[in-house]
């Protein structure tokens, strides 16, 4: 008992952010009805002083917990604390979409808090079952959110196509997984379904069995779930257009940002002996999805569904960078992660301040936009050119070092994959654009923006320009992050 709880204050971050969950969710029942947007705020600052607390406490600290299965790390500490600022930003852009159009707002944040804690332990597992259950306690919370809007329909519907396909994809991985460990464990190797033994017995065999390759593509093709990669995207466009807005850009953000911190972690430091084996079978997926995203983004009219495409077409470029796995195409999967995540996040608050004015989410429904508030048609015109990835925003800086990256490691054909892909992307950004700054509005009213929003939008877009123009600080903190996984 004492070895197993000799580093046990190693994990107070989750210990905290679950009480954190339960403080929102128990308070719920206290306050008044009037008084419930206050659980926003005690999330909001709670998350901040977790963040402060994590810094602190695990900066300069190494450790591999239970025998591998939590890693403490340079590498896990970044992806928290960007989970616990997603999780901020989240609550935040919520905050007037909650208030205008759900009920029991305790039960929705408290749930975006435990999807947090799903994806934090996702980013500190060594272990595959360890990743399993954070992966499973990710999704279980999206299932809940996905469908929270209970009084809609398409809600409804959007979160009962999710959980019947997530449990498809589930079944997936933790099939691959017991084969996978069906073939280490024959060999002796402990502790067989962590990531240094896979790696060890990867490492050891002078050809991998078909059992073992069977598992690990079942496991690609689970993950490929999770990030919607093609072809395994077809509930993407639904799901999107059903969950309730803030929903819809915690999937395009957060799920892709915790599913891809474990999937660089799993093929780092468990796949990386056998990249032969998957290299090719990757860069396929990865060309597939830019394409497809891509095209079928073309004849969207609908802008979440619109978004849900090219948030497809966006994991295509981040499957680039596992493609071509080395210590620079790793820096460059992470930072296009997080100028994505920014540049994606600041393109759906302005939907969501469009829509809390307008209650419309159609294309067509932008014409105008650009005379009824210019606020948000420029902040949306920034977020679409980053996503393009034009000059100066984020979305430039960061393809260019992931396209750099899958050059350098041989792969000019995807690179140029990628880059006709994201002229393709260009086009249906400039349709959304020419709505809002040369199409007139049928109505001319002025369109009201709060503060709470404005101010996340405006920091959002701050954020997009920032990293575009100076990105060296992330850059330097994403290195010393993956020497972590690829010294």
């Amino acid at each position: 008992m004492e070895n197993l709880t000799a580093n046990l204050y190693l994990l107070w971050p989750e210990f905290l952010l679950a009480g954190l969950a339960f403080v929102v969710l128990t308070a719920d029942f206290f306050l008044p009805a009037e008084r419930k947007n206050y659980l926003a705020l005690v999330s909001i600052l709670g998350l901040a002083a977790l963040i402060i607390f994590t810094t602190a406490f695990l900066l300069n600290r190494n450790a591999a917990l239970y025998g591998g299965l939590i890693l403490i790390d340079r590498f896990s500490l970044l992806f928290k604390v960007t989970f616990l600022g997603l999780g901020i930003l989240m609550v935040w852009s919520s905050a007037d979409f909650v208030k205008r159009y759900l009920s029991h707002p305790g039960e929705y944040y408290a749930m975006v808090l435990f999807s947090i804690l799903g994806m934090v332990v996702m980013a500190s597992a060594g272990e595959l079952l360890t990743a399993y259950i954070g992966l499973e306690l990710l999704s279980f919370s999206l299932y809940v959110l996905v469908s929270h809007a209970r009084e809609d329909l398409k809600s409804n519907e959007a979160g009962t196509k999710y959980i019947l396909l997530g449990a498809f994809a589930s079944a997936l991985l933790l099939y691959g997984i017991s084969m996978v460990y069906g073939v280490v464990v024959q060999v002796g190797i402990p502790a067989p379904t962590t990531f240094e033994a896979i790696a060890t017995y990867v490492a050891r065999v002078n050809s991998l069995p078909v059992s073992f390759l069977v598992g690990m593509a079942l496991i690609i093709a689970g993950l490929g779930f999770k990030v919607a990669a093609v072809p395994f995207h077809m509930w993407t466009p639904d799901v999107y257009e059903g969950a309730p807005l803030p929903v819809t850009a915690y999937l395009a953000v957060g799920s892709k940002v915790a599913a891809f911190a474990l999937i660089l972690r799993l093929f780092a430091q468990a796949f990386l002996p056998a990249i032969e084996e998957w290299q090719t079978i990757i860069a396929i997926l990865a060309a597939a999805t830019m394409v497809l995203g891509n095209l079928v983004a073309l004849a969207q009219r609908n802008i979440k569904r619109l978004l849900a495409y090219s948030s497809i077409g966006q994991v295509g470029y981040l499957l680039m960078g596992i493609a071509a796995l080395s210590a620079s195409a790793s820096n460059a999967l992470i930072l296009h992660l997080v100028g994505y995540g920014v540049t994606n996040l600041a393109a759906f608050v302005a939907v969501i301040a469009f829509y809390n004015a307008t209650g419309k989410d159609e294309v067509a429904d932008f014409a105008g936009l650009a005379d009824r508030n210019p606020f948000i048609a420029m902040a949306l015109t920034v977020s679409l050119f980053s996503l393009a990835g034009l000059p100066i925003f984020a979305g430039f800086i960061t393809k260019f070092y992931l396209f750099l990256a899958a050059a350098q490691a041989d792969m000019l054909w995807l690179t140029g994959i990628a880059v006709f892909a994201s002229l393709i992307s260009l086009y249906y950004y400039l349709i959304v654009i020419r709505q809002m700054y040369v199409e007139e509005a049928q109505v001319k009213t002025p369109l009201s923006l709060s503060w709470v929003t404005g101010g996340l939008l405006g920091l959002l877009t701050l954020g997009t320009v920032l990293i575009g123009v100076y990105p060296k600080p992330l850059v330097d903190v994403i290195q010393t992050a993956t020497k972590a996984i690829l010294p």
